[in-house]
């Protein structure tokens, strides 16, 4: 019932150059077709914060990124002052100031470690800047993929790895005005 006023709603609504033929009107039989509700978002829900909730961290499942400010990064509720690595078997200082002191040397601790890593997820700060291509083509030599992103897309790149299982690393630089995303672990 409901579907046959949808398909006469439809057919005296203007077509504006649309053609209904004799076999389009079996398709409008369908209940979810004719919808009552807008399916966009509204404003407000386009400019809210974003917020991640982790409701159970799995057991071994590698350090996860809480939040990042222009100071630094929580990583599993430690708090790292400045510039970082993140490591599978641990949470480093690293000693770059910015995206230019990444250099052949300043990576030579992912290429070093074991497990061997799959992933390097390179954050840049607050703007994703380009690396020197030795330093890319170093890595890649060593079979280590690399990810340069801005700091805060290489955040939530590290995470989505890690919670994949990925043998992943992350070379992180604090963005220097804080566009802080808070994740709050329940």
């Amino acid at each position: 019932m409901a579907s046959a006023a949808c398909a006469r709603f439809l057919l005296q609504r203007s077509t504006h150059g649309f053609l209904f033929s004799s076999r389009a009107t079996p398709s409008l039989t369908s209940p979810f077709l004719c919808r009552g509700h807008r399916l966009g978002p509204s404003d407000d829900e386009m400019y809210q914060r974003t917020t991640v909730s982790v409701m159970q961290k799995e057991p071994g499942s590698g350090a996860m990124i809480n939040s990042y400010s222009s100071h630094g990064f929580s990583i599993d509720g430690n708090m790292v002052l400045g510039p970082c690595a993140v490591l599978p078997p641990a949470i480093l200082q690293w000693n770059v100031g910015s995206h230019r002191d990444i250099t052949e040397e300043s990576v030579s601790l992912f290429h070093m470690v074991e497990p061997r890593i799959e992933i390097l997820v390179l954050g840049t700060g607050a703007r994703l800047e380009r690396i020197d291509p030795s330093v890319l083509a170093l890595l890649k030599k060593k079979g280590i993929a690399v990810e340069v992103q801005d700091t805060p897309n290489a955040c939530a790149t590290f995470n989505f790895l890690t919670a994949e299982r990925r043998v992943a690393a992350a070379g992180l630089i604090p963005t220097p005005i804080s566009t802080a995303l808070d994740l709050t672990n329940v």
